[in-house]
């Protein structure tokens, strides 16, 4: 059988060690802890449960959804006005995305041409580069430095990449680096954009994820944003509704038409069910969403604090349910650091190295363990001996 060569861009690689590892350790009755997808073990409100259960037991609901139900736009629409500041016309500037991670493969299909450039960060969610690369892209890194507090500095970018770019992708709060952006790079950007004739994707999943008394708005709140791109968002983690997959891209009425058509020719829509769900979780009771935020404020903190007092320094996060490591002294590489970490303490993270060229040295930790199997990992990496210095790590 011949297979696309497209498929030759996605390797297994590091992950497919690492299930191997864990499926090996867990069949011999070793205690293993994963901590390398961030896939919420938070579960809905009841009120939001309720809502699909009995939208689930109505038969009318299993015919095709084709498009958004009106009640749903209009819902979305009040949502981003009420929590963000931004007015959206519900049927031209909304579309629902079956997961943001749906969207953000697919949308670089209704924007790019063979070879066309397309700007990513570097650290970054591999699923920016990735739906480009199935387009046929042509990516461009753009660094996320430490120094900088990992927020792309724009004029870094060389002018004739700029302007051979049609796309680019940006997120904050960021996933992997879990890094802010102030206010000053959105301004920069909208004109960075208008500059160099650039349509902007910004994903928004972890707006609600952040903590010390921050806050997190909307790229579409700024001035000029709408002329030059959407923005993602996503129940997933707000609200625990990562396996409903539920997520909406906004803004540009032009973008989202485009998106609109070409989903119309790759699926049916969302589940009416889930619909309801996505409408009960906007509307009603917020205090979910504050529960959430404490909820990972608290494994944060249990982490990063316990990691640092066995001799792992991580500082805290200001937001999203992730933190950003650097590997211990003595390791070559993240990959190898985190085989050896599952294989001698039972540990699993994922390599920065997944993440881009600049994720090198660092590992992703998600906080979607409860804390008190954190404290069991601390202490099976302590146990492990990973962090003393008597042992020879180089190159393992």
């Amino acid at each position: 059988m011949e297979f696309a060569k497209r498929m030759d861009l996605f390797g297994e690689g590091i992950f497919s060690k690492l299930s191997e590892v864990r499926r090996r350790k867990v069949s011999a009755g070793e205690a293993v802890i994963d901590m390398s997808i961030g896939a919420p073990n938070i579960p809905p409100a009841a009120h939001i449960r309720e809502a699909l259960c009995r939208a689930a037991a109505e038969e009318k609901n299993y015919i095709y959804a084709i498009n958004d139900q009106t009640a749903l736009l209009d819902a979305v629409a009040a949502w981003y006005d009420r929590r963000y500041g931004v007015k959206l016309n519900p049927q031209t500037e909304i579309c629902s995305l079956l997961g943001s991670q749906e969207g953000l493969a697919h949308i670089a299909l209704s924007i790019v041409d063979e070879g066309d450039t397309v700007l990513v960060p570097d650290p970054c969610y591999p699923v920016f580069g990735d739906g480009p690369r199935i387009a046929g892209a042509t990516l461009y890194y753009m660094p996320q430095k430490k120094e900088n507090g990992y927020v792309i500095r724009l004029d870094d970018i060389p002018g004739e990449v700029a302007r051979r770019a049609k796309f680019m992708v940006v997120s904050y709060p960021n996933n992997p680096t879990a890094a802010l952006a102030p206010d000053s790079f959105y301004e920069e950007l909208v004109a960075f954009a208008k500059k160099y004739q650039i349509i902007v994707l910004h994903d928004n999943a972890y707006s609600e994820l952040v903590f010390d008394g921050k806050s997190c708005g909307s790229f579409l709140s700024f001035p000029g944003a709408r002329e030059v791109g959407v923005e993602f968002n996503s129940l997933s983690k707000t609200y625990g509704l990562a396996g409903a997959r539920i997520g909406f891209c906004l803004g540009n009425r032009e973008v989202v038409a485009q998106l609109k058509r070409l989903k119309s020719n790759m699926d049916y829509g969302m589940f009416l069910p889930i619909q309801q769900a996505a409408i009960a979780a906007i509307t009603g009771d917020q205090s979910c969403v504050e529960s959430t935020r404490e909820a990972y404020a608290r494994r944060r903190n249990c982490l990063c604090d316990g990691f640092t007092a066995i001799g792992w320094p991580m500082e805290r996060p200001a937001a999203t349910m992730f933190v950003w490591a650097a590997i211990p002294s003595g390791y070559e590489t993240s990959e190898a650091f985190a085989m050896d970490l599952v294989e001698r303490a039972g540990l699993i993270v994922t390599p920065g190295s997944a993440f881009g060229p600049s994720g090198e040295g660092y590992v992703r930790l998600a906080l979607v363990q409860d804390e008190d199997a954190i404290r069991q990992a601390v202490d099976m990496v302590a146990a492990s001996g990973i962090l003393s210095g008597g042992i020879s790590r180089v190159g393992r």
